[in-house]
């Protein structure tokens, strides 16, 4: 345990329970259904609504071996060719060995997946499958829909659930097993304030942490609080460094901020080209699969032809589709391009990369346990090695059925027990102020976005140390600028600590894998760099890298530390305490 708090008030109210949930996609919705189901006292904490995370967003929908012809192990191969040699084999076959059943499981949960004329479900493709094997519903609704039937299966259930919350530190009793969290309710329902829910098991399903960067597919509450609550505690995360750039995000301009309209990659799996201003298709003769090739080798082609052009954005072209395709296979995406002035009936849509998904995260193993006994790890939150260096389309959801799934059968079954919670000499973390924010945005856009650098992540590296350190000194100042403790001090503060363990995981590897583009080292190298890096923050806030031996991720018992091929260390800032 690193005693590492944010500057927080202690907590004025309390909760008991036997798990707490924090999230309310698929993961965290379908882990408290389990978990319920068996008889525990579960409570559900979510950042806005239960219905606002990025579930709903989800536009292309559920890989799983569905169809006739298909199978688990050609599902498997899939996901290792786009996972660029670092999935953990085991991870993944359990992902697709399981994962049909955990749709049949959802479908009688109450979702409702578009079929086909003989009622089978309608199977879609996307980039990197060699079959059709994406069910989907609402044509480009999947998630909205997943996160409707969850969310009416959890208010049947009458399930606890504290809406409007943000997550801050994890409890630990005096053996240093979890015993809760703290929490921050902005306002609503019978809580306001900081509390806590005491529990022996917490479930970490806090999803994503796109808005590091500028422009995101992602909601705004994505700011890494639970890989930020993790590293606190002392859990170790891992593959931080491959974000996924989605190849054809919507583009607004330049200077558009915040969560950008995706245009998803069923799209592309429908037969829409990617062309440049002159019409002309640039991912032919690139990769077999072409506009379906994996996202990450889409993404750099799009780059590519900006950067030889000199422009900010390809084109999208879907015209051959007509009116009817468009309006009963992709609504939701029509009406988004309409809004913002564009008919894609009738021209190419624009399109850039823009952040998407975080392939790393706290470090878990298959039953979804973190090195901090009692805290478990979720859906995008978790780095479970399903995804590697680079997540296959519409893998996510399937990843958090079925590792909610294993979760909760493992509470079930171990029953954790914890002693209350102790509070030893918390040592509290400065807060930025909410204006750092976009700062920390516009350093992550240029330093360590698609195309990253030696001299890029230095910059971004040093950048990011500043703020850091100023919030030290400030701290320390005979009359300091304290920035109030509140949601938007706190969101920031994560970001920035999230931010430093990207950037650093980044400067070490030292090659091109997967969605990680080092322009300076633009070869894969599997000698060395066929290994993941895991990164822990120390007591004194230093950043503590290590590789393992190979792609599989060992044990989380010990922190893993048998299998540690090499450490380095960032060194903590002379002002630090």
């Amino acid at each position: 345990m690193t005693g590492i708090r944010l500057t927080a008030p202690a907590p004025g109210w309390s909760i008991d329970a036997d798990v707490v949930v924090v999230g309310s996609g698929v993961a965290g919705l379908t882990t408290a259904l389990r978990c319920a189901a068996a008889g525990l006292s579960t409570v559900v904490v979510t950042k806005a609504r239960l219905d606002d995370g990025s579930t709903r967003w989800a536009q292309g929908g559920v890989a799983a071996a569905l169809g006739e012809g298909d199978t688990p192990e050609q599902h498997l191969d899939d996901t290792l060719v786009a996972g660029a040699g670092l999935c953990d084999e085991a991870a993944v076959r359990t992902l697709v060995t399981e994962g049909p059943d955990a749709v049949r499981r959802l479908i009688g949960t109450g979702a409702h997946f578009d079929t086909a004329d003989d009622g089978s479900i309608a199977l879609g493709r996307e980039g990197g499958h060699h079959r059709r094997r994406i069910a989907h519903a609402g044509g480009d609704a999947t998630g909205a829909e997943i996160s409707r039937a969850l969310v009416e299966a959890v208010r049947e259930a009458a399930l606890h659930t504290v809406e409007n919350a943000l997550v801050l530190d994890l409890l630990t009793d005096a053996e240093g097993r979890t015993a809760g969290i703290t929490l921050h309710v902005m306002g609503e329902g019978q809580h306001d304030g900081v509390g806590a829910v005491n529990a022996p098991a917490v479930v970490l399903a806090t999803g994503g942490m796109g808005q590091v960067f500028s422009a995101t597919t992602n909601p705004s509450v994505a700011t890494g609080d639970g890989v930020a609550l993790a590293l606190r505690a002392g859990a170790e995360v891992s593959d931080l460094e491959f974000v996924q750039f989605h190849p054809t995000v919507l583009f607004l301009g330049a200077d558009s901020e915040g969560q950008q309209p995706l245009v998803s990659e069923a799209v592309r799996g429908e037969g829409a080209h990617l062309v440049d201003a002159h019409g002309t298709r640039f991912m032919v003769g690139q990769h077999e699969l072409a506009e379906l090739a994996p996202r990450d080798i889409v993404a750099k082609g799009i780059t590519r032809q900006m950067q030889l052009h000199g422009t900010e954005h390809m084109y999208l072209d879907a015209r051959h589709f007509g009116a009817e395709m468009w309006e009963r296979h992709f609504p939701t995406i029509l009406a988004a391009c309409r809004a913002h002035g564009i008919d894609p009936v009738t021209e190419p849509i624009p399109v850039a990369p823009a952040a998407h998904h975080a392939s790393g995260g706290v470090r878990t193993d298959l039953r979804g346990r973190t090195t901090v006994p009692g805290l478990y790890a979720c859906g995008e939150v978790a780095c479970t090695g399903v995804h590697g260096a680079n997540r296959l389309a519409s893998n996510s959801l399937l990843e958090g059925l079925v590792f909610a799934e294993r979760i909760a059968a493992d509470i079930v079954a171990e029953r954790p027990r914890a002693g209350a919670a102790v509070e030893s000499a918390p040592v509290p973390s400065p807060l930025l102020p909410p204006e750092a924010r976009t700062t920390i945005q516009r350093i992550m856009t240029r330093g360590a976005g698609v195309v990253r650098s030696a001299d890029s992540l230095a910059r971004a590296a040093d950048e990011l140390e500043d703020l850091h350190r100023s919030a030290f000194l400030n701290a320390g100042a005979a009359e300091p600028k304290v920035a109030v403790p509140g949601v938007e001090a706190w969101e920031v503060t994560n970001l920035l600590l999230v931010s430093r363990v990207l950037v650093a995981a980044a400067r070490e590897r030292e090659e091109t894998r997967g969605c990680h583009w080092r322009e300076d080292r633009p070869e894969r190298d599997d000698e060395h760099w066929r290994r993941h890096l895991v990164v822990r923050l120390s007591p004194d806030r230093t950043l503590v890298l290590r590789r393992t031996d190979t792609e599989a991720f060992g044990p989380v018992d010990g922190a893993g530390a048998a299998d540690c091929a090499a450490t380095s260390t960032t060194h903590p800032t002379p002002e630090e305490p």
